[in-house]
């Protein structure tokens, strides 16, 4: 990844977000990006407040209902620090689409009578069947897209357990993907269900296998999103204001812990163990054991397993 690249981010909301590679880029101190994300959440904040994205593009930012829309997203975007350009949900799964297809647009009816259709530049074109109005929803092409998959083999093949969102279009559209998986398994098992692989592995760049690489965000079946983290954090943004709370945040949860499985110490076995239970509690599967360093991949000298891989 460089300065000033177009960046989107798989997953949706806080669903199979790829945190671990949203740290690496802060702790980087990449900067000049435009984000593009369906439903943005802690992750286009950080980015933010980082000062690493002078561009979003999204039709939502938020943790969620409960918390309203991003405090964050309101200071940097009213204050003219970062632009913000909307898109329907749609448009941004027919964005993808387009690009994934090669095409230069696709037609549709989503923003029309809207004042969406102004923000990004939609065009219109007439329908040559029906001669109805149509919005000719441009294809998203971008420099990088950052994936978190469930599992995935040594050559790249990806499988998403839940619902895929708009990964597969997003690594079909990007010029380099990045990806980071809660597992790595066998080319033989890819093999025997060819069915479940919905990233190829000649799409991925880069693979790293890092395990709770979107905690505090959740992973369908593998573990839920830490709410009471989530809640935390936005009572404090409300208490200290956001330059001070979102700076400190960044200072204890990205810049201070030297590897990955530093930062998930500062939660905790136990917590990460009850993100994991309730997630299984969903998917009917049994309770998890309290996660060890093997389980996180971290070797006896204290040094992360996926790191050196």
């Amino acid at each position: 990844m460089r300065d000033g690249d177009h960046v989107v981010a798989g997953g949706c909301l806080f669903s199979r977000t790829p945190m671990a590679l949203v740290r690496e880029i802060i702790r980087q101190r990449r900067s000049g990006l435009t984000l593009s994300r369906n439903l943005m959440c802690t992750e286009g904040e950080l980015l933010m407040a980082a000062g690493a994205v002078e561009r979003v593009v999204t039709a939502w930012m938020s943790i969620g209902l409960p918390w309203g829309v991003s405090k964050i997203m309101r200071h940097y975007v009213e204050g003219g620090t970062v632009a913000m350009e909307e898109w329907s949900h749609l448009a941004f799964g027919l964005r993808f689409r387009a690009a994934a297809m090669g095409v230069p647009f696709l037609p549709a009816l989503t923003m029309l009578g809207s004042d969406l259709m102004g923000v990004g530049g939609v065009k219109t074109l007439q329908d040559p069947y029906t001669s109805e109005l149509l919005a000719a929803v441009p294809a998203l092409f971008a420099d990088v897209a950052l994936l978190h998959v469930s599992r995935a083999d040594r050559f790249g093949n990806c499988q998403i357990d839940g619902y895929p969102h708009m990964d597969a279009d997003m690594a079909r559209a990007a010029t380099t993907v990045i990806v980071t998986t809660e597992e790595l398994i066998t080319d033989e098992e890819v093999r025997r269900r060819p069915d479940r692989t919905v990233i190829p592995g000649f799409l991925v760049d880069a693979l790293v296998l890092q395990p709770f690489g979107a905690y505090p965000h959740e992973v369908w079946g593998r573990y839920h999103a830490d709410f009471e983290h989530f809640a935390a954090y936005t009572a404090d943004i409300d208490a200290r204001g956001v330059t001070t709370a979102v700076s400190d945040y960044l200072a204890r949860y990205v810049h201070a812990p030297a590897t990955f499985e530093d930062y998930l110490e500062l939660f905790g076995g136990e917590r990460l163990k009850r993100a994991q239970d309730a997630a299984r509690e969903l998917t009917g599967a049994g309770a998890a054991t309290a996660p060890t360093h093997a389980s996180l991949g971290i070797d006896g000298a204290g040094g992360a397993g996926a790191r050196s891989a």
